[in-house]
């Protein structure tokens, strides 16, 4: 129903019924009101009549303005016909019909009334004014009101009011290294003679580059909450249109606004949609974003070293911008929002748990080892998930139940409790989960098992939660290997207890058989093919993103690779299986256990055991000379 307000407008209403009554109601004026009382008589008889000696007829009224002719007759019955011809051809025809001006009936022709005249002008005017109103209407409404048809040049940029900042640096946590960075450019915007007097150059401009949601977007308001300054943000792909120069119109505008504001701080999310490299596409939308991106150029060179604007701007995809824009004196800086750390993550949850009332047994310090690989946007889904999994149960605070149930959801999706798993299918599954956590239990570079689950979610039958202990940047080909041992270890179970393997492991053969050709094309993990990188990459997509890749071997080489990455998954796989066969007994012991809960922490299942993980061999350091 939102999409019909615009019936709710009360003016609009009330000239929409006058402009309907005038309709119904111009009829009854054009029309001689005595006309239409009367009874209709063919032409031919109004002819004949009118021509016989002596006529029946008194007097023969034709009206100029209407096609009617009214016929009175000396017996005091008035009758009507309609001319076919204008009012002298008519004329004619009762001449031509034998008709005597002398002895005849009396011919009378009324002239057009100014009324009447005004009123078949508004017949032709109203219809033409409803159209234009609507037109306009309209055109309001999906232009987003007020002159917006007029105004495509307008950058449309919103501004942020500075005196009440909603947002400053502590309200962003997880990118300690990015607020120091930025810390600078506060400094610059409030006491800009400091750096003035040593012959410093403020900044033009700070690229932020970084994963979805890592607080781009909040830490650059957070700088202008710092410096209390005007903050307008627009988004990078707000300044191309369908029209030609309305790009680099825009443009103009935006950088006249802030200099009528300065000092101010223009933040551009998404500058990649604007800012490409130019002549990596072709035809007309391409030269338009070229020529938005050319004005964008001209306004940074444009800064006056006193006009005390900064240009923020945040992006995923550094790789496809334009050098031009990644020049001294334009972009000086680039500042990387990394997802966070353990120690960020918790410093991010310390922030989005304001507001929510929390038990006393919630660590968020857990919580934040239990999200490896979590941005800040994540972590706030997170905590808003669990408030509204409390509130669901009826609950005043939010527990350690609430907020675990929450990372699953994220992660994996909600449950799907009418997805029904017949008793075979759970027993399948619950071997599948188990045998992944009891091979990562038995190798020594996989970490500890979190949870391990037979509840569907989203797509998956079932999970198992695998979690450092502290994050980790830099993988070793032993820890490769055993991930893809441990990723093998569900389809292996299968294999051993049922002497038959089901669809549930395409996922894990899929992840393992990449991770295997990553070590042998990119990471030179090979022992048959050395040291040696295969495949062009085309660029990162996107910043935690997939890379496409550019053949450039033969063909026998791709064998030679095939043949080696095959090797690496027949290796693993039957680790994996001398595995579990040494402990079946125990495969199917926890394998009962889950069918009949369903659900197992890692404490739970670290009972089960009697001996201590195995651990990796200490190796030696030294460095490289």
């Amino acid at each position: 129903m939102g999409k019909f307000k615009w019936l709710k407008n009360r003016y609009f209403l009330l000239a929409l019924v006058f402009l309907v009554l005038i309709f119904f109601i111009i009829p009854f004026f054009t029309d001689d009101n005595s006309l239409n009382s009367t009874s209709a008589i063919p032409i031919s008889q109004v002819l004949r009549e009118a021509a016989s000696n002596p006529s029946p007829l008194k007097e023969i009224q034709i009206s100029n303005s209407t096609d009617k002719v009214l016929l009175k007759y000396k017996e005091g019955n008035d009758k009507v016909a309609r001319r076919e011809t204008t009012s002298s051809g008519f004329a004619r025809q009762l001449v031509n019909a034998g008709y005597d001006f002398n002895t005849g009936p009396a011919i009378t022709i009324s002239e057009t009334s100014k009324a009447s005249g005004i009123l078949s002008l508004l017949t032709f005017l109203l219809p033409l004014a409803l159209f234009i109103g609507v037109l306009i209407f309209i055109m309001r409404r999906s232009q987003g009101g007020g002159n917006q048809l007029l105004n495509f040049g307008k950058s449309g940029a919103r501004r942020f009011d500075i005196s009440k900042p909603s947002v400053n640096f502590n309200d962003v946590a997880g990118v300690e290294e990015a607020k120091q960075e930025l810390a600078e450019i506060v400094e610059f915007l409030k006491f800009p003679e400091k750096f003035i007097a040593l012959g410093a150059r403020i900044p033009k401009g700070v690229l932020l580059i970084g994963p979805p949601g890592t607080g781009k977007t909040m830490i650059s308001k957070a700088v202008a909450g710092e410096a209390e300054v005007p903050f307008f943000s627009i988004s990078g792909s707000e300044f191309v249109e369908m029209f030609v120069g309305v790009g680099a119109s825009r443009v103009r505008d935006l950088f006249e606004q802030a200099k009528r504001n300065s000092p101010c701080i223009i933040f551009i999310d998404e500058i990649d949609a604007v800012g490409r490299r130019r002549g990596s596409g072709m035809g007309g939308g391409n030269d338009e974003r070229e020529q938005t991106l050319n004005q964008i150029l001209v306004e940074m060179d444009g800064f006056d070293s006193n006009t005390n604007i900064i240009m923020i701007a945040a992006t995923n995809r550094p790789d496809v911008l334009d050098p031009a824009l990644l020049r001294p004196g334009r972009f000086d800086r680039q500042v990387m929002v990394d997802l966070p750390d353990m120690k960020g993550r918790w410093e991010v949850l310390k922030v989005h748990s304001k507001g929510k009332p929390m038990e006393n047994d919630v660590s968020l310090e857990t919580l934040a080892k239990q999200t490896p690989g979590f941005s800040g946007a994540d972590l706030a889904n997170l905590t808003n998930e669990a408030a509204i999994l409390a509130a669901r149960r009826n609950r005043k605070t939010i527990s350690m139940s609430e907020l675990e149930e929450a990372i699953l959801r994220v992660i994996a999706g909600p449950e799907r409790k009418s997805r029904l798993m017949s008793e075979k299918q759970k027993a399948i599954t619950a071997y599948h989960e188990v045998g992944h956590a009891l091979v990562a239990r038995m190798l020594a570079n996989v970490d500890r098992v979190h949870k391990i689950s037979i509840v569907s979610r989203g797509m998956a039958a079932g999970l198992t939660m695998i979690l450092p202990d502290n994050d980790r940047r830099l993988g070793t080909k032993s820890q490769f290997e055993d991930q893809i041992t441990w990723g093998l270890g569900g389809r292996v179970a299968e294999e051993l207890i049922f002497n038959d393997v089901s669809s549930g492991a395409s996922d894990d053969i899929e992840k393992a058989t990449n991770l295997a050709r990553q070590m042998v094309t990119r990471y030179g993990m090979s022992k048959r093919l050395g040291p040696l990188a295969f495949g062009k990459s085309e660029g990162m997509a996107f910043l935690g993103g997939g890379i496409s890749e550019q053949h450039n071997y033969s063909e026998t080489l791709a064998y030679e690779i095939d043949k080696e990455i095959s090797s690496i998954i027949a290796t693993s796989h039957t680790k994996a299986l001398q595995l579990l066969t040494d402990n079946r007994d125990k495969l199917i012991q926890i394998a009962e256990l889950l069918v009949a809960k369903e659900t197992l922490d890692g404490d739970e299942f670290e009972k089960m055991f009697d001996t201590q993980r195995p651990q990796p061999r200490p190796r030696p350091l030294g460095l490289a000379t």
